[in-house]
């Protein structure tokens, strides 16, 4: 199973994930250890992750700027 590493490797000003690929420090040391059902456990949380980090999504604006 590949890694979620997208090589961005900075963690949040939390410190709680990383910002490329939304794992905490003990999840990506431990990647190669894990079983696939582990690691598919965190792959399953990643988008819930990211979309936690991104925030409340504002509605499109319309319009024109003239």
């Amino acid at each position: 199973m590949n890694s979620p590493c997208t090589k961005v490797c900075v963690m949040d000003e939390d410190g709680r994930y990383c910002l490329g690929c939304k794992r905490t420090l003990g999840e990506i040391a431990g990647w190669g250890g894990m079983s696939d059902t582990d690691r598919q456990a965190i792959l399953d949380e990643l988008p819930k992750r990211a979309a936690a980090a991104a925030g409340p999504q504002r509605p499109a604006q319309g319009g024109s700027f003239f």
